[in-house]
């Protein structure tokens, strides 16, 4: 038996048989017993927004899936926007705050809207497999992380303590695939995050419930645009004809990989290669044509990937690496290298590992075990990281335990949506007393 089945079966056993709560007082009692007794209501919240298609570029459906929201959160007292995405040419996001006016720390509850599955998608719709497995387009990434942040938030009501607590949530509408540009496009969750004391993200992580993130590599975009010599391919390689540029993309290609492969938590791809005597590149739709002869030298050559790196630091000083090998023309050619905004890193910082810490122990008194730091080479990009920089600590991958997301075999997990929304709700108090 794998070892993500047994964690998913001694979860199952715990939530099941009511685990000794030994460590917890009365008000997470109550908390627990809440999640318990709404969870039937939890479920069929879940399926309701999983059955509503909210593909990014699904702008209507983005936007209903944050109606059915919003009308949670105005029940709850908060008060709730929707930020219009006219101006990053995407739906938008729904912000919601509740904020006591206390001196108890501010809490910044992220969350996204929409998923990968556009309105042509063959995967549309909730589909329950079993007692404990549904499938459904967003269930886990992240429907089901969204659900998690409306149960904890209504226990914590239902338990009296809401009403001295200061929390902003933004779901934001574009995190699958983000606005342009980027600084209005997450304008919403920094100015949040500048608020904010702490930051948790309800993303699906790696889908176990075992493991949470403390830190997520950046991912930016780059374009190598490099130039030669045309000519009649029995030139190649004279003093005024020179290598060509398929030849000088080649060598810039080989020296990234040769030189930076090696550096820990360091990924670079060239994701699209097109080269000969006429290119044209769509950049926006990533796609594009090349004409060229084998008996003509490459005049063009365009290469557009990413980087992911842990640090600000790790991504300046790869930068500059790149810079300096793309300097290194080969005769008679050029070439420059363009990076773009993207998702800054999160790095693993000692606020985060004790936010970790306080979660665990949550997780350790309601007997649902340890929980451990996800490999940051396992963890995408995700909003959580536009906090970095702003808050005391962050963390991620408090959602729904699930598989196979982004593919039309994405599963949640039924059984740990009450197991998540208990710890939420757990870690929010104690995070609210401290």
């Amino acid at each position: 038996m794998k070892l993500y089945t047994k964690l998913l079966l001694v979860f199952t056993i715990c939530a099941l048989s009511g685990a000794s709560f030994a460590q917890v007082d009365q008000v997470e009692r109550n908390l627990i017993n809440y999640v318990d007794e709404e969870n039937a209501e939890a479920l069929a919240l879940l399926k309701d927004i999983v059955n509503i298609n909210s593909g990014t570029m699904n702008f209507e459906g983005v936007r209903e899936v944050g109606d059915v929201l919003r009308r949670e959160f105005d029940a709850l007292g908060f008060e709730t926007i929707w930020e219009d995405g006219a101006a990053f040419n995407r739906a938008g996001h729904l912000v919601a705050h509740y904020h006591s006016g206390s001196d108890a720390p501010k809490l910044l509850l992220i969350g996204h809207l929409d998923t990968v599955f556009e309105k042509d998608s063959p995967f549309q719709e909730y589909e329950l497999v079993d007692d404990n497995v549904a499938k459904g387009p967003g269930i886990a990434d992240m429907k089901g992380g969204d659900v998690i942040i409306i149960y904890a938030v209504k226990a914590l009501k239902k338990a009296g303590k809401l009403k001295d607590m200061n929390i902003t949530v933004v779901m934001t509408g574009d995190e699958e695939y983000s606005g342009k540009p980027l600084d209005l496009s997450k304008k919403a969750l920094v100015d949040a995050a500048k608020w904010a004391d702490i930051a948790i993200g309800f993303e699906n992580g790696d889908g176990n419930p075992a493991t949470a993130n403390v830190s997520r590599r950046g991912s930016i975009g780059w374009e190598l645009q490099v130039s030669g010599n045309a000519a009649h391919s029995s030139q190649i390689f004279r003093e005024d004809v020179g290598a060509g540029a398929i030849y000088e993309a080649s060598r810039i290609l080989n020296a990234f990989y040769e030189e930076l492969r090696s550096e820990e938590f360091l990924t670079f791809n060239p994701g699209l290669i097109l080269g000969g005597t006429e290119l044209d590149h769509d950049a926006v739709a990533k796609s594009g044509t090349a004409f060229g002869k084998d008996n003509v030298v490459a005049q063009s050559v365009v290469v557009t990937g990413d980087i992911r790196a842990l640090s600000p630091e790790q991504v300046e000083r790869v930068q500059r690496k790149m810079k300096e090998i793309v300097a290194q023309n080969r005769p008679q050619t050029k070439a420059t290298i363009t990076f773009f905004d993207g998702y800054p890193p999160l790095a693993p910082t000692e606020g985060n590992h004790k936010l970790l810490e306080i979660y665990t122990k949550v997780s350790e008194d309601l007997g649902f075990g340890k929980v451990e730091p996800v490999n940051p080479l396992k963890a995408g990009a995700a909003d959580v990281s536009f906090t970095a920089g702003y808050v005391d600590m962050a963390i991620d991958a408090l959602g729904m335990g699930g598989a196979d997301d982004h593919t039309v075999n994405e599963v949640g997990h039924l059984h740990t949506l009450p197991l998540q929304t208990k710890r939420a709700a757990v870690l929010l108090y104690r995070l609210s007393k401290n």
